[in-house]
């Protein structure tokens, strides 16, 4: 059996750590328009003391009344499991905290705008005061910046993880050679990552265009570390692509998908 193509020292995986699980209260304390297909959310509240984020692709659940108007109760974590209140069960969908400044007690979410989506269309509406109940992060994947080669490939619902990425690369004043490609049906979203000017980010119209792109690169042998999210039956194509096909080490490739084409 061939052996996968990777010969980083162990120390350098990407390393699992837990968190407390909790709900928190928070209300909407700003919102602003980003890049016309963004709209960005600051939450704060006393329930946010003791959060923590530390990985760039972390996804806490945020819920949603299942009929507009409803009051949701926070769910409370037993050693028994967790108990909710009352009345039907809210609806959740997951987001990467971009930002969370604890000295002003601040979580930045960044929501894709997008037709039909329960939290794309709270987030459109939202307003200061405007009440919310988050989740999580119920663990973080905490990835090394010093991989000599690294790939990240997303579409316009995985900018935000990508842009808190690219952040930590350019604290890290890594020297890596970093690759993006960003699958987008809007040009207009190219603005979210406007200010990412030390990275050469290249956008792609469709993801049969994607897929030619990624295999059109020369892939390392060593020392790299592959970062993909998207669309289910897209990201799971990639992921064969890179561990089946070329035999990248699965240990250095992460292909997440972020939804499911119906």
């Amino acid at each position: 059996m061939e052996q996968p193509r990777q010969d980083s020292p162990a120390a350098n995986l990407p390393v699992r750590v837990k968190n407390e699980l909790a709900f928190r209260a928070l209300t909407v304390k700003r919102s602003e328009s980003v890049a016309g297909c963004f709209k960005r959310i600051v939450l704060s509240g006393e329930d946010l003391k003791g959060f923590s984020s530390r990985g760039f692709d972390d996804h806490i659940k945020l819920f949603f009344p299942a009929t507009p108007g409803d009051v949701i109760t926070a769910p409370v974590a037993t050693e028994e499991g967790i108990v909710w209140g009352e009345g039907p069960r809210p609806l959740n969908r997951e987001y990467t905290p971009l930002h969370f400044d604890a000295q002003a007690n601040e979580l930045t979410l960044d929501f894709y705008l997008h037709d039909g989506g329960v939290a794309s269309e709270w987030a459109a509406a939202a307003k200061p005061g405007d009440p919310l109940i988050i989740g999580g992060p119920r663990g973080s994947l905490i990835i090394p910046t010093d991989y000599q080669w690294q790939l990240y490939l997303c579409d316009e619902t995985g900018l935000p993880a990508l842009k808190r990425r690219l952040g930590e690369l350019k604290q890290a004043a890594s020297d890596a050679k970093i690759t993006v490609l960003v699958k987008t049906k809007d040009a207009g979203c190219e603005n979210y990552l406007q200010d990412e000017a030390d990275f050469t980010i290249e956008w792609v119209i469709g993801g049969e265009a994607l897929v030619q792109k990624v295999k059109s690169l020369t892939l390392p042998d060593s020392n790299y570390y592959v970062w993909a999210t998207g669309e289910g039956k897209l990201v799971k194509g990639l992921n064969d692509y890179f561990t089946v096909e070329q035999g990248l080490d699965p240990a250095y490739v992460r292909c997440v998908a972020y939804w499911h084409d119906k």
